[in-house]
Formats: structure tokens, C-alpha cells, sequence
């Protein structure tokens, strides 16, 4: 049994070990985060000033905020497609990391599905496909996205990871994941802004409390490979099935080569290859056995209750 095996993308290697540092520190990251220490305080503390004296604009519409501190994941996407599933007339706003595109795009209206992942990125085309009701686009400018999905009837909007835009007036969801142990702002630690920065949350939605995971694997087979793009990969480890023989680590957002995977199979003798739904959405069209990781989550009914409450009062106000 190969399962234990790791293979990093070109390029990942470094990245795993800032990733290491960031999310699961070892004795000799200590020595990175000492040297970046005095650049941390000068990061969050700028953020900090940005957020105190930023004016944040009303659009006169409910805007609903998931976002986070850390970089990288911590269930934003899921978080939102289950969000998003429990309204109608709802707009799903997101940059569209690790697109090939620039500038606003329409990826989705009311569930058709109008653009290519190319275009989209992963997370954005992700909630398109699992969101039959809702319309999903991209951009830089989300003021632009905004003025948009209000133009198109939108009765409702969720940011994706929008904690950050101090700049747009919005009920703010905190996602808070387990076992961050490198509570340092970047580049000495995975914190975008200070830690104390939560209280400014109208939520803060810890896992495993406010919500959990739920992972199930369709297409289950013998001898499968694990390729996947996403951030801090290892936290797929206690998923994993016992029929792994070998896993392929990309860079976050990476795209995938049909013939490469093809070469994997056939070099590992494997019978499929497993990835999250992130990752499958890049290899639409591929001829290949492909098993998927399909992560659900299930959310409190308390904080479906505070969003529920925020939206009506946004409506009648």
C-alpha cells in the first residue's frame, strides 16, 4: 500500500511549507515566523487602520458577508452554497480566484450556467453548478457586481469572502476553522488582519459547533489517486479512504492536464482519480474514471435563524 506517498506540483513544494508554517507549525518554521514578526505588525496594523477609518457604502439592499481571517480554506464556498440554497432572487458576488479572466463576469443566471471555468475559476463555476435557483458572477469591483445583481431584480446578495470589504455596509459571517495553531498575521502566519479583529463579525460561526463538514465519495473504487488544487491539502487527510495509493498535490487553483492524470493511472495502477468538487469542475469533459469528494455542510439553525432575521428587516426597512 502506497498510501502514504506525496507527490507536490511544480512549484508546491515552497508553498508547502509556508502552508506548513501557517496552518501546522514544527519546531524549525519557528525561525521564519521570528523574521517575519516585525513585518506582521506592520501588515495587520495597517489593515487595522484600514478598517477603522474606511466609510462603508449602503446599497439599500440585504448583503450577506462569508468570509474569514486566515488565507486559504475554511469552508467559504460550501458555506455559501448552503446559504445561498435557502433563498430566492439570490446574486452570489466573488472575485473568481484563480480565473484566466479579468474584469466582471456572468457566470451564472438563475442557474444556467453561462461561461466556461476558464472563465469563472474553480469556486465561482463550484457554486454555479450546485446552485440551480441562484445567479453567480465575478469581479474585481464588487460595487460594479452589485449594481448589477440590483439592475437584475436580486432581492438578496451574498459576498463571498467579503469580511475583508470594509468598504460595502453588510451582516458579516465569520468562519472560524479547528486547529489553527499560528494565530500570527501574514507573512509570519495565515491571519489576514489581527485576531481581534472577530469582534467586528455580526457572527462568528465556528466548525464543528456553528457547522460541520459532511463528506461523502461517489464513485468509490480499488485503487485511487488523490489529485487535488486547494489550499492546505492535508486537512483532506481525515476523509481519505483506505483505497488510496498515492496522492498529487497542486498549487491552489491550478488547472489540470487530461494526459498527465492519464499517465498517473496508469503509472500507479490506479482505477480512478479522487478529488473535491473544487477540483472536478477542472476536469469537466475529461475521459477518465474520476471519484469525487462531495462536501455538504450543515449549518445550525441559529444562525440560519440571525441571517433570516437580518434579511426581513433589510426588506421592510
Amino acid at each position: 500500500m502506497q498510501g502514504d506517498k506525496k507527490t507536490w506540483g511544480k512549484g508546491v513544494s515552497v508553498k508547502h511549507f509556508v502552508e506548513e508554517m501557517f496552518f501546522n507549525p514544527q519546531w524549525y518554521h519557528y525561525l521564519f515566523i521570528l523574521l517575519m514578526f516585525p513585518f506582521s505588525l506592520i501588515y495587520g496594523s495597517i489593515m487595522y487602520v484600514r478598517r477603522t477609518f474606511a466609510k462603508a457604502q449602503n446599497y439599500d439592499i440585504p448583503i450577506v458577508s462569508v468570509g474569514n481571517l486566515i488565507v486559504g480554506g475554511s469552508g467559504k464556498t460550501p458555506f455559501v452554497i448552503a446559504l445561498a440554497l435557502q433563498y430566492a432572487d439570490v446574486f452570489v458576488i466573488s472575485r473568481g480566484y484563480g480565473r484566466k479572466s479579468i474584469g466582471f463576469k456572468e457566470v451564472s443566471a438563475k442557474g444556467k450556467v453561462l461561461v466556461n471555468v476558464d472563465v469563472s475559476g474553480d469556486e465561482a463555476m463550484l457554486m454555479a453548478r450546485s446552485l440551480p435557483n441562484a445567479s453567480v458572477l465575478v469581479s474585481e469591483n464588487r460595487h460594479m457586481a452589485i449594481d448589477f445583481a440590483k439592475s437584475q431584480g436580486a432581492k438578496c446578495i451574498i459576498l463571498d469572502d467579503g469580511f475583508s470589504r470594509v468598504d460595502i455596509e453588510k451582516f458579516d459571517i465569520l468562519l472560524e476553522p479547528n486547529s489553527i495553531k499560528n494565530h500570527y498575521t501574514f507573512p509570519a502566519g495565515p491571519f489576514r488582519e489581527f485576531l481581534s479583529t472577530r469582534r467586528k463579525a455580526d457572527i462568528i460561526a465556528k466548525e464543528d459547533f456553528d457547522f460541520r463538514r459532511e463528506v461523502t465519495i461517489e464513485n468509490v473504487t480499488q485503487r485511487m489517486i488523490l489529485v487535488t488544487a486547494i489550499s492546505n491539502p492535508l486537512r483532506l487527510d481525515t476523509y481519505l479512504p483506505k483505497y488510496v495509493v498515492h496522492k498529487v498535490y497542486y498549487d491552489d487553483h491550478s488547472y489540470f492536464d487530461e494526459i498527465v492524470l492519464k499517465k498517473l493511472l496508469e503509472e500507479y495502477q490506479a482505477t480512478s482519480i479522487l478529488c473535491t468538487s473544487k477540483d472536478k469542475v477542472k476536469m469537466h469533459g475529461f475521459k477518465l474514471s474520476i471519484s469525487e469528494m462531495k462536501l455538504k455542510l450543515e449549518i445550525k439553525k441559529e444562525i440560519l435563524t440571525q441571517i433570516d432575521e437580518y434579511i426581513e428587516g433589510q426588506t421592510n426597512a
